[in-house]
């Protein structure tokens, strides 16, 4: 068996143009969707994703703001310039690059984030509400992995999901959408005995854990969904994932690509969060 490859790049530009038609027609009304996007310090990666970020927005006819902070600045300076941002009206997205810098607290920072502006879906009013089914921002990654099955018309519901990997921002999150979808959910993670014992029993298995070729073919079943989240740097120092994708997708059913698997998809539902927080301007 060749698993068919799920093809992130052809869906997020799918679901893009549709995201621009969007745009264009609230445009009409007169709401122009708004970014704002704050970066601390000079993180090379950082300023990359970044720069993908205000990428879409232009491509999408949405507001781009790119506000640069340096390293050295104090939390409650960062905290006013969010403060502001939130009372901002033509910012309806706001968005602190991850990782800052440790004299400041992630956890405080991302609470001050209004939560009808929390794009990214960290804040614990939007993660609260995705746990018990609610409307809310749902994180980018994992929404993005809920999308890529969708559009492949790979179902969920009845089936065994597991995750390997239980980070706030994809593990723990996708977890809990398949969970939301009617999915049987494992999580496994770098204290679980024995992972081959959970993974093989996976109908989709998602690996979030960051280490390059970390599952190989005897961790999964004949014919499952492998999602691959991982971005990572191999000995040569090429892009690659947490799948051994080679050996993998000769037993996988389906399987993600690294590059141009789940990794397009993170933008494109960070656009579709944007687009959805103006939208709600209009029904306030």
């Amino acid at each position: 068996m060749t698993a068919k490859i799920i093809n992130g790049t052809e869906i997020a530009a799918k679901k893009r143009i549709e995201i621009a038609e969007e745009v264009q027609k609230l445009k009409s009304s007169g709401v122009t969707p708004g970014l704002a996007v704050i970066l601390v310090g000079n993180n090379h990666a950082s300023r990359t994703y970044v720069k993908n970020k205000q990428k879409a927005c232009n491509e999408l006819g949405m507001h781009s703001v790119l506000i640069e902070l340096p390293e050295s600045i104090s939390e409650s300076e960062l905290l006013f310039k969010i403060e502001e941002l939130n009372g901002d009206q033509s910012i309806h997205g706001i968005l602190v690059q991850l990782p800052i810098p440790k004299h400041i607290d992630e956890k405080i920072v991302i609470e001050s984030i209004s939560p009808l502006k929390d794009v990214d879906g960290f804040h614990p009013i939007n993660i609260g509400r995705m746990m018990t089914g609610q409307d809310a921002f749902l994180p980018c990654t994992p929404f993005g992995i809920m999308v890529l099955l969708e559009e492949t018309g790979i179902p969920v519901a009845g089936k065994h999901v597991v995750v390997v990997g239980r980070s706030n921002i994809v593990g723990k999150p996708a977890g809990q959408l398949f969970l939301n979808q009617h999915a049987t959910v494992t999580y496994c993670h770098s204290r679980t005995s024995d992972l081959k014992a959970h993974t093989t029993q996976a109908d989709i298995l998602v690996s979030a854990v960051g280490i390059a070729n970390f599952i190989n073919a005897e961790h999964i079943k004949e014919g499952a969904v492998v999602i691959d989240v991982g971005m990572n740097r191999n000995n040569a120092g090429k892009l690659c994932g947490d799948v051994a994708f080679d050996e993998v997708s000769m037993k996988a059913g389906f399987i993600t690509p690294v590059p141009k698997g789940v990794g397009p998809m993170t933008i494109t539902m960070l656009m579709y969060n944007t687009l959805k927080s103006a939208k709600n301007t209009l029904q306030s």
